[in-house]
Parts: C-alpha cells; sequence; structure tokens
C-alpha cells in the first residue's frame, strides 16, 4: 500500500455515533478496517460514541465510511457517523489498524 500504486492515500477522522459502545464496535471496526488494507485506530469517547482515524487509499477509505454509517458490529444502533479533516497524504502514519483505550 504505497503512493506509487497510482492510487490517492487520505487520511479521515471519524466518529460514530448510536448504541456503539458495549456492543464489540471498536473490535469490529478494526477487523473490517484491516480486511479492506486501511490502517488508523479507534476508541471510545466519554460522550458515548467511538471515533478514531482511518488512512489508506481513497476507494477503501471510502468503503469503510460506509460501513461505520451503516454496518457496524451486529448488535450496535448506528444513528449516524460523522467525518471530518479529509486529507490526502503522502504516506501512512500509522502501521497498523488498532484499538486505543484513552
Amino acid at each position: 500500500m504505497s503512493s506509487g500504486s497510482g492510487k490517492d492515500l487520505i487520511s479521515v477522522d471519524y466518529e460514530v455515533f448510536g448504541r456503539v459502545q458495549g456492543v464489540y464496535f471498536r473490535k469490529y471496526t478494526q477487523a473490517e478496517a484491516k480486511r479492506i488494507g486501511l490502517v488508523g485506530w479507534v476508541q471510545n469517547t466519554d460522550a458515548g460514541t467511538v471515533q478514531g482515524q482511518m488512512q489508506g487509499p481513497s476507494n477503501e477509505v471510502k468503503q469503510m465510511k460506509k460501513w461505520l454509517r451503516s454496518t457496524g458490529s451486529p448488535t450496535s444502533r448506528i444513528s449516524k457517523a460523522e467525518f471530518k479533516t479529509e486529507k490526502k497524504i503522502q504516506a501512512l502514519d500509522h502501521s497498523t489498524f488498532k484499538i486505543v483505550r484513552p
């Protein structure tokens, strides 16, 4: 996954709202991101949401955005997902996709 592959690398911050804590949302997010080849992180917030950052080729990031908006973990209930600070990057800041515990 290098920028020499002809695909633009992008970085996006995200926050997912709804019933997303205590339902293995972070574990499923990590598994899905790794499955499609993204790097970044995910964590719970004190506000009851899940937030993080994802980086990778733009097509895969688009696929993950859709997953975060509509799929999530089997018992989660997503009310909305917000994406911000989307930008093109020259190189990945992370080597894997990890669950961060604040």
